[in-house]
């Protein structure tokens, strides 16, 4: 088990030179942050192009509006179900290995969405998706703090990173929407993952951080069951929390995380991750900034381009337009987000974007009710600067918050909160706006209010999680 204590945690990358595989070509760095960025801009891509094309495939699929959910929500299932496993094999046997075997997968699986016959066999293609996504994910930021082993360069590079995450966020819809069948949008963005594999294939060097001993084979299986079953019990909660179900799939969650907590203290001898990082106030702000993004920004924003084609008629290629202001705006403030490192801690930027978000949120209520989309640019400016802020400072955070040589371990940590809260927060945002008696504009108030409470949480959360002396 690693062993570290704060000063381990605000140690220079220089020290992560073991961490590099000794038969590695020497590292590429603008290579690594190119085809790590583009594989991430794709994945996101991937993530979010049912938000447009949602009514299309319903109708397609014959999927019953109680059961919607579940086409979105299978690839964040497979995320936060592997994001933790993928980190901790990516350090421990190859990060270059894992990121290509996810960018394959993930073309692969993403063209397979394609063919998808019923809402179920849809759904396992996407779990799929989130399984390759979460391989791509946790293994880049690895890739990156190996290749960019300065202070100043893992600054530059982890902003550009997280530039692409609301990038891919941006493109996404745009691309689904853009292709009148949504069939052959995953065709396309299958096509495109697997160009990124190709290039990739000779242009990364190969990293690690061997530990020794055999994989964590026990915990990988209690944790991905755990969240397995957490995550389709958040999903199913939306028709009735209260059923049997329900409540046996949460009480089975419970129970395999307990197991889970057991298999690294007392069973492992490489354990996927420390549990003693939950001390740390850092690593705690870390993984408390991703359940919330998840949570509040994913879980509105996944579903309002559906709700605007159903609420005021809009066209798909029309939401996706407007979808690109807030995605757009975020993607900018990621990018140019990175200028205020050393005058900002990451923390900070992490409550800012929180708390714009929530009054993003509370400034389009009753522009659903209003019948006028405009009445949302304010709300959608103001959002996607907080989105933007967020998206810089997560995944500086994921990596300062362990150990060097555990950069994609503290990366999957981070994104397996951040995946789970967005499960959580699509299911309560269709809940909220299916389940209220005014109708959808009444319901959208709601679930707008509700994400800005809790986005302003989140900023009290990592607010108050400071660091020790």
């Amino acid at each position: 088990m690693v062993r570290f204590n704060e000063r381990t945690l605000t140690a220079r990358p220089t020290a992560a030179r073991p961490d590099t595989h000794p038969s590695a070509p020497p590292h590429h760095p603008r290579a690594t942050l190119a085809l790590t960025s583009a594989a991430t801009g794709v994945a996101l891509m991937t993530y979010t192009a049912p938000a447009v094309s949602l009514p299309d495939t319903a109708a397609a699929l014959h999927t019953p509006l109680s059961a919607q959910a579940w086409l979105l929500n299978g690839t964040p299932l497979g995320l936060a179900a592997l994001l933790l496993v993928a980190g901790s094999l990516a350090d421990d046997y190859g990060r270059r290995r894992v990121f290509l075997a996810g960018t394959l997968a993930l073309g692969l699986t993403t063209a397979l969405s394609g063919l998808a016959t019923s809402t179920w066999v849809f759904t396992l293609t996407r779990v799929a998706q989130g399984a390759a996504s979460a391989a791509i994910l946790a293994s880049s930021l690895g890739l990156l703090v190996t290749a960019f082993p300065s202070p100043r360069g893992r600054l530059h590079a982890t902003g550009v990173w997280g530039a692409f995450v609301s990038g891919g966020i941006a493109v996404g819809p745009l691309v689904s929407g853009a292709i009148p069948d949504w069939r052959l949008a995953y065709v396309v963005l299958g096509a495109a993952a697997l160009a990124v594999a190709g290039l990739a294939l000779g242009r990364l060097s190969e990293s690690r951080a061997p530990r020794g001993g055999r994989p964590d084979v026990l915990g990988a299986l209690t944790f991905g069951s755990a969240l397995v079953a957490l995550v389709a019990a958040l999903t199913l909660g939306r028709d009735g929390w209260l059923r049997a179900p329900v409540g046996l799939l949460l009480a089975a969650a419970v129970v395999l995380l307990g197991l889970f907590a057991l298999v690294e203290t007392r069973v492992a001898k490489t354990p996927m991750i420390d549990l003693g990082l939950l001390r740390h106030p850092r690593f705690l702000a870390s993984s408390a900034g991703g359940l919330f993004t998840g949570l509040t920004v994913i879980g509105l924003f996944s579903f309002l381009p559906a709700l605007l084609q159903q609420a005021l008629g809009m066209s798909a290629m029309d939401t996706a337009w407007l979808f690109l202001l807030w995605s757009g705006v975020s993607f900018t403030v990621a990018l140019q987000a990175k200028r205020l490192a050393g005058r900002v801690a990451p923390r900070r930027q992490l409550a800012a974007g929180f708390l714009l978000h929530a009054v993003g949120a509370l400034t389009m209520l009753g522009a659903i009710g209003s019948g006028s989309w405009t009445r949302l640019l304010p709300g959608l400016v103001l959002g996607g600067v907080g989105s933007g802020l967020l998206n810089a400072a997560l995944p500086l955070l994921a990596v300062e918050s362990v150990p060097v040589a555990r950069a994609a371990m503290g990366s999957g940590a981070q994104q397996t909160f951040r995946y789970i809260g967005s499960c959580a927060g699509v299911a309560l945002t269709i809940a909220l706006v299916t389940s209220s008696g005014g109708g959808l504009a009444r319901g959208a108030d709601v679930a707008m209010v509700v994400s800005a409470g809790l986005a302003a949480l989140g900023a009290v959360a990592v607010g108050v999680l400071r660091e020790r002396g």
